[in-house]
């Protein structure tokens, strides 16, 4: 037995001294950041919101996220009114949206003489809306506010629900949702199963600033709550690690698909005379790169073909060329209407190909970019044109459909950015086994852009239980199997092909592809309560 006076007997007391002293330190620190006011105050808020920014992808910064969101906690703690509250969150967005996109100024310089104008509205413009967002999640967050660690849940809550506002409301834009900062780490994105990307926010935000906590007045709650956070964390990574434990990575049999990634300049792609010689370039590489032989059904990225197909039989005969017996070539192309004469419209598309130069299958997209495929308001803005060619607005489709090919599994198309809507990317009456993502990130240069769309395209597989291959003009492309996992890719800026399996889904449905969004509810309901349990025992 060792005696009291001990050498074992020292070390509590020094944990206890040295966790004291730590919760001194952040409890001077907290009044330092609440104490501050006027630029002082908004430039810090919108300092922690750039560092939240930082967590995204390529950079995938997550530390960072502890300073920002106990950063946060503090400063909406000192916001004695609903409008100060709103005003520290706004701020915050603010600099997490500046960041985080930045690179859509990228897009505009693609032709800088008629669009550069624009790059202070589309990139601190855009930011000052989207803050609304975390704004109002300070000031809903505020409105329930105690001292403990339950004004941290409660801020992750207001968090996520705001997020999952922005993710529909205006058409939505879910872009750069915090949790999609875990997307480099496997384990961490089998959650999304659960709860999709949803329940990440959640549980990001509030073991980030749960922290926070430290500079209050009950050292061993305060530690306790951050324990808890972090087992969280721990226990939803080993519950992830223990499902991919027992993950398969059978493929798809007689399906190899060869993806086509030309990397061609977006001024070189705008340019209509050269039009004809970058589709040539598609399929130079999708039959001369070695392996064609081999492969069941070529892939080409979105607007490879910048031609109305139904109207150019000598075009379809080309791309037929690239089609393997009994399979298909897949391209995106615009489809126009009526089939003759003057367009009355025209939809940014899928076609697909057979042997034979006819077309099988088209689909439309349906969930439209502003200012890149139709002008919002149009009669209100008639001197404002797309930035994409051509004069005429895209229509927009019918909504999520499923294909069904020559030598393939019944699959669910999405173009672009209709990737990164979570709940919104197959037909629940006839879902598909894989999705087929066609993009053209190279409106957005070497940037943040195009890694955060891959991340976001990569966790709509992780929530679904279908495999994702995706085909970029350059960006990311890449085959994503149903646990999310990158079984194949080819890097932005690199120009050849990629031929690969098709990975087979999930036999079942995940709870997140079965409930939807009512997971997420549900979610946001037990953190709720867990919110309400913890203010009344910090009482």
């Amino acid at each position: 037995m060792t005696p009291s006076n001990g050498p074992a007997a020292p070390f509590p007391a020094m944990a206890r001294a040295g966790g004291a002293a730590m919760g001194i330190a952040f409890a001077a620190l907290s009044g330092r950041v609440g104490a501050l006011a006027g630029w002082r105050r908004r430039g810090l808020a919108a300092f922690l919101g750039g560092l939240a920014a930082l967590a995204l992808p390529p950079l995938h910064a997550l530390p960072l996220l502890i300073v920002a969101f106990t950063g946060l906690v503090w400063l909406v703690d000192a916001a004695r009114r609903p409008a100060a509250a709103f005003a520290v969150g706004w701020w915050f967005g603010f600099g997490y949206f500046v960041i985080g996109l930045y690179w859509l100024a990228n897009a505009l310089l693609t032709d800088p003489e008629r669009f550069a104008w624009m790059i202070p509205f589309a990139v601190f413009g855009l930011a000052g809306v989207l803050a609304v967002f975390p704004g109002l999640a300070a000031l809903f967050a505020r409105a329930a506010w105690d001292g403990g660690p339950a004004r941290v849940i409660v801020l992750a809550v207001a968090w996520t629900g705001l997020e999952w506002v922005r993710g529909w409301i205006f058409t939505g834009f879910p872009w750069n949702l915090i949790g999609s900062g875990w997307a480099f780490a496997d384990p961490m994105n089998q959650f999304a199963a659960l709860a999709g990307v949803w329940g990440l926010s959640l549980v990001t935000v509030a073991a980030a600033g749960m922290p926070a906590v430290l500079a209050g007045g009950r050292p061993a709650a305060a530690w306790g709550a951050v324990a808890a956070a972090a087992l969280a964390i721990a226990g939803i990574w080993a519950g992830g690690a223990l499902r991919l434990a027992g993950a398969g990575d059978e493929t798809v049999a007689g399906v190899r698909l060869r993806l086509v990634q030309a990397a061609i300049d977006q001024r070189q792609k705008n340019d209509e005379d050269r039009r004809a010689e970058n589709l040539s370039r598609h399929l130079r590489l999708a039959v001369a790169t070695p392996g064609f032989a081999g492969a069941s059904h070529v892939i080409l990225p979105e607007a490879a073909a910048q031609f109305l197909l139904e109207r150019k039989p000598e075009l379809r005969a080309a791309l037929a060329a690239a089609a393997p017996p009994g399979g298909v070539l897949i391209t995106g192309a615009p489809r126009g209407d009526p089939a003759a004469g003057p367009l009355q419209q025209v939809w940014n598309s899928l076609v697909a190909i057979d042997p034979a130069g006819e077309i099988v299958a088209t689909y439309d997209k349906f969930h439209l970019v502003p200012w890149g495929e139709y002008v919002p308001f149009r009669t209100l803005f008639p001197f404002l044109t797309k930035i994409t060619p051509g004069s005429m607005d895209f229509s927009a489709g019918p909504g999520p459909r499923t294909l069904r090919l020559p030598g393939l599994p019944p699959v669910g198309p999405l173009i672009c950015y209709e990737a990164i809507f979570p709940g919104a990317v197959v037909d629940p009456l006839d879902r598909p086994d894989w999705l087929l993502n066609l993009t053209n990130d190279g409106w957005y240069g070497i940037s943040s852009g195009p890694y955060q769309h891959f991340a976001a395209a990569r966790l709509r597989a992780v929530e679904e239980g279908i495999p994702l291959v995706r085909a970029a003009n350059t960006g990311i492309s890449g085959v994503v199997d149903a646990y999310g996992r990158v079984t194949a890719r080819l890097g932005l800026g690199e120009t050849g092909v990629l031929d690969a399996g098709l990975p087979k889904p999930l036999p079942g449905l995940t709870p997140y592809a079965r409930f939807g969004d009512a997971a997420l509810a549900v979610l946001l309901g037990l953190a709720a309560v867990g919110a309400a349990a913890l203010r009344r025992l910090s009482r």
